[in-house]
């Protein structure tokens, strides 16, 4: 099991800006490889998966710009690099691009044996194969470009709902699906878009009428990757 491989195109530790987790030391894992194409994603040069970027792993922690560059490695080069970096948080946020392209079980029984937490941050897209311990959050992308559909079973998974909004269309998309799929008591945050401020003014008034929760991206507040 630990053989398997993920193709990282960022391995970094810093501080969860996002939902439930905000504020927790974290490594974050982000791995290349995501057909959704959201139009307004803060992580593009994830998308495609070019055989000639393929580069080391050396190569891949040395970056100090976002590129398309990503490396290979398996499961036990993955803790060799973390315990070799020093790292001193123990929880493990696996991102993208959309980490749920992948079986991801491998990665995270293998953190979760060495004391570790696990997180998954998803767009509902794609089957998510975690551990049974694994924290994953759904970021639903609702009628993107890339045409996948969100999936009863990865909203069903989800330990919390973490919804982009920019325009009251972002919210009455997100209640349909909520209704639609009928998630029960899951926790719902609100995160304004590209923290803009009407966007930011819109998720406050909703999250009070509907008792959800804000999640306003503090690592770009705070000038943090």
């Amino acid at each position: 099991m630990l053989h398997s491989t993920y193709k990282i195109n960022e391995l970094f530790e810093t501080i969860q800006g996002e939902g439930a987790f905000t504020g927790q030391p974290s490594i974050f894992i982000r791995l290349q490889g995501c057909p959704v194409a959201c139009s307004w994603c803060d992580t593009k040069h994830t998308w495609d998966i070019e055989l000639e970027q393929e580069v080391n792993a050396d190569t891949v922690l040395a970056k100090t710009e976002e590129t398309t560059q990503w490396s290979n490695v398996t499961v036990e080069q993955i803790l060799a690099i973390v315990k070799a970096q020093g790292y001193q948080a123990k929880h493990l946020v696996i991102t993208g691009g959309e980490p749920c392209m992948v079986d991801l079980t491998p990665l995270c029984l293998a953190f979760e044996q060495h004391g570790y937490s696990c997180q998954v941050e998803t767009s509902g897209t794609f089957e998510v194969l975690v551990s049974e311990q694994c924290w994953v959050t759904v970021s639903p992308k609702i009628n993107m470009r890339g045409g996948y559909k969100i999936l009863s079973s990865a909203l069903a998974r989800a330990n919390e709902i973490k919804h982009p909004v920019a325009t009251e269309q972002h919210v009455d998309e997100l209640k349909a699906l909520l209704k639609t799929h009928n998630v029960g008591e899951k926790q719902v945050y609100l995160q304004p878009i590209s923290q803009k401020p009407r966007a930011t003014e819109l998720a406050i008034k909703t999250c009070i009428e509907n008792n959800w929760r804000l999640s306003v991206q503090v690592h770009k507040y705070i000038g943090i990757e």
